[in-house]
C-alpha cells in the first residue's frame, strides 16, 4: 500500500480554494500510485475557523463543499478533515472517502481549551473512536489533541489496529517538533502502533504551522520526515504493515527553523490578505535591518519599500548603514527627514500648550513625539499605496514598554513581536550565513534608539541577556520572581523588569499582530488584567 501525505496550505474560509488544493492533492496522490491521502486538520476550512464556526452559513457552506468534493473522489481513499453539524451539534470532524461516498466519520474527542485555539467553545467533543478497514489494514484515526494529550481510548482492541493516522494542525513554536517526535516515540512504545502524522503548513495571523509530517515504525523509529514549512505531497510505502524506510528531510537548527517561520508568518499574512507590500521605517538599527531581510525573503524586493526618517540625533552610521542595506537587497528606499516637522511641534507644545521642555533634556515627551511623527509618515505612506506598515520592535521591548504607542509600534504586522533581542542578533548572523545582506557595523554597533544624543539602550534597560533571560523564566518558563531570583539574578532588576512587564500590559494590548514563535507569546498565550492590584514581583 501506498500512502500520500497531503502537507497543505490551507486558507480559513477559503472554502473553494481549499476545495480545489484538496483536489490537486488527490490527483497527484493517484498518478504517484497512491491507494490512500490524508488532509491535515480541518483542511476543508483552514484553522482556525474562530468566530467562522458561529455563523450558520459557514457551516453549511462546508457541508456543500464536502458533499461536492466526496462525488469526485473515484479510485482512492480520502481521509479528510472537516467541520460536521450532526444532529445539532457541530464536530471538529475526519471523514473517510471511498468510491464517492463517506465510509465513517470521526469526532475529534479531546478540544483545545487553549487561548488561540479554544475549541472547546466551538465544538462539541466526540465520545468514540473510527477504525476502517483498507487494502487489508486497520486503521485508526486521531485529530490532533486526541494524540498529543489523549492517545486511544480503553475500548480499541489496539492489538486489532495496524496503523494510527494523526491529522493535525499544530502551530509552531521553537522546538515543537522535539516534543512530537517524544510524544510518538512514547505512544509507540506503549503500543506497539506505528504512527503516520500529517500537519498543516502555512501562516494564519500570529500562528505559523510548520509541517514537518512524519512516519514512525512499530520499533519507534524515525522512517519518514517531510520537509519543514514547505508545502508538499510525499508518498509513503507500507510493507508488513510497517511504513518503509524513505526520505528523511534534513534536521535544520533552532535559528534556522525561526527565520522561515518568520518568513512564512509575513509571506501568507501578505499573501492571504491582498496587501500589495509592505512599508516599514529602516533607522540603521538591528532590528530593521533584520525585518527587512525576512520581508525581502518572503516577499521578493519588489514587494518592500524602505524609509529613513532621521532627526538630529541620528547618526551618519545609521543613514550610511540603512541606505546600503537597503541597496544591496535591492528594495526602493526614500529619506525624508523629520527636523522641521519635530522643530514644528516643539515650538507648538511651547507656545500653544504652554509646556516647558529643556531641549538638552528631552525625555519621554520629545523621544516619544520623534517616533508618533515617523508612525504618521509612514501610515500615510500605507494609506497611499494599501501597503502595510511592519513594525520592527522586539518582544524585550515589548515586554518592558520600551516601545512608543502610535509610533514604533504603529502598524499593521509586527514581524518580531515574539522574537527577543538576543535572538534577533542571533537570527542576523543565520541570514548573513546564507549571503551577507546585513552590515556587520549594524550588528557590531551598541543598540541605540536615536532619540536623544549618545543614546543606548542600557541606559534605560539592564544587559539584554539579562533581560532576556528573566523575561524567558517570568513569561516563559511561568517562574516566581523568587525562583528567578535563585538562579543567580539580582533581585531588585528582578522585580523591576517584572514590574515593567505588567506595567505595560496596557500597550501590549494595542499593539499590532505578529508571529509567535515561542511557547508563550504576547499575543495569543499571555492574557494578563490591565488593572490588577495584585503584585508578583515583591520577591527578595
Amino acid at each position: 500500500m501506498r500512502i500520500a501525505i497531503a502537507q497543505i496550505n490551507c486558507s480559513v474560509g477559503d472554502i473553494d480554494g481549499n476545495v480545489a488544493k484538496i483536489r490537486r492533492a488527490v490527483q497527484q496522490a493517484r498518478e504517484a500510485g497512491a491507494d490512500l491521502v490524508i488532509t491535515p486538520e480541518l483542511a476543508l476550512s483552514g484553522y482556525p475557523p474562530a468566530d467562522l464556526l458561529l455563523r450558520e452559513n459557514f457551516c453549511q457552506a462546508c457541508d456543500a463543499a464536502l458533499v461536492e468534493l466526496v462525488k469526485s473522489i473515484d479510485g482512492i481513499t480520502l481521509v479528510i478533515g472537516h467541520p460536521n453539524f450532526h444532529e445539532g451539534k457541530l464536530y471538529n470532524a475526519a471523514s473517510v472517502v471511498q468510491q464517492g461516498r463517506i465510509t465513517h466519520t470521526y469526532h475529534k474527542r479531546i478540544l483545545s481549551k487553549s487561548p488561540f485555539f479554544n475549541e472547546s467553545y466551538y465544538f462539541d467533543a466526540g465520545t468514540e473512536p473510527c477504525v476502517f478497514e483498507h487494502g487489508g489494514l486497520k486503521f485508526g484515526i486521531d485529530i490532533c489533541a486526541d494524540f498529543w494529550l489523549g492517545h486511544l481510548p480503553a475500548k480499541v482492541n489496539r492489538s486489532h489496529l495496524d496503523i494510527l493516522l494523526v491529522m493535525s494542525s499544530s502551530a509552531y513554536h521553537i522546538n515543537k517538533q522535539v516534543s512530537r517526535y517524544q510524544i510518538t516515540h512514547q505512544f509507540i512504545k506503549q503500543t506497539g502502533i506505528p504512527v503516520i502524522h500529517v500537519n498543516l503548513v502555512g501562516g494564519q495571523d500570529e500562528l505559523v504551522f510548520d509541517g514537518a509530517s512524519f512516519a514512525m515504525n512499530r520499533h519507534g523509529e524515525l522512517t519518514y520526515q517531510l520537509a519543514e514549512f514547505v508545502e508538499t505531497i510525499e508518498c509513503i510505502d507500507i510493507y508488513s504493515k510497517q511504513p518503509s524506510r524513505g526520505k528523511l528531510a534534513a534536521t535544520q537548527s533552532p535559528v534556522a527553523t525561526v527565520y522561515q517561520a518568520l518568513c512564512i508568518g509575513v509571506r501568507d499574512y501578505i499573501g492571504k490578505n491582498d496587501f500589495p507590500g509592505v512599508i516599514l521605517g529602516l533607522s540603521g538599527g538591528v532590528d530593521s535591518a533584520l525585518a527587512l531581510a525576512i520581508a525581502v525573503d518572503a516577499l521578493g524586493a519588489d514587494k518592500v519599500k524602505t524609509v529613513m526618517l532621521p532627526s538630529e540625533f541620528t547618526s551618519a552610521m545609521s543613514l550610511e548603514d540603512a541606505s546600503q542595506m537597503a541597496k544591496q537587497l535591492g528594495v526602493t528606499h526614500l529619506e525624508c527627514p523629520i527636523q522641521n516637522l519635530f522643530d514644528h511641534y516643539r515650538q507648538s507644545i511651547a507656545h500653544d500648550l504652554s509646556v516647558q521642555l529643556d531641549p538638552d533634556a528631552p525625555g519621554t515627551v520629545l523621544e516619544n513625539l520623534q517616533a508618533r511623527i515617523r508612525g504618521t509618515l509612514l501610515m500615510a505612506l500605507s494609506n497611499h499605496s494599501g501597503a502595510v506598515v511592519l513594525t520592527t520592535g522586539n518582544k524585550s521591548e515589548m515586554a518592558v514598554g520600551y516601545c512608543t504607542l502610535y509610533g514604533d509600534m504603529a502598524g499593521g504586522f509586527a514581524v518580531l513581536k515574539d522574537v527577543s533581542k538576543t535572538l534577533v542578533y542571533q537570527l542576523c548572523e543565520y541570514r548573513n550565513s546564507l549571503g551577507v545582506v546585513i552590515p556587520e557595523r549594524i550588528i557590531q554597533r551598541a543598540p541605540s534608539a536615536e532619540l536623544r544624543h549618545n543614546q543606548t539602550d542600557q541606559d534605560t534597560l539592564p544587559p539584554y541577556e539579562v533581560l532576556d533571560a528573566i523575561i524567558e523564566a517570568y513569561v516563559e518558563k511561568d517562574y516566581s520572581p523568587a525562583e528567578i531570583i535563585a538562579l543567580n539574578f539580582d533581585a531588585a532588576v528582578v522585580n523591576r523588569v517584572i514590574h515593567l512587564i505588567h506595567q505595560n500590559e496596557y500597550k501590549r494590548r494595542q499593539a499590532p499582530p505578529g508571529i509567535r514563535i515561542t511557547h508563550c507569546d504576547f499575543g495569543t498565550a499571555w492574557y494578563y488584567p490591565i488593572t490588577s492590584n495584585y503584585k508578583t514581583w515583591s520577591a527578595t
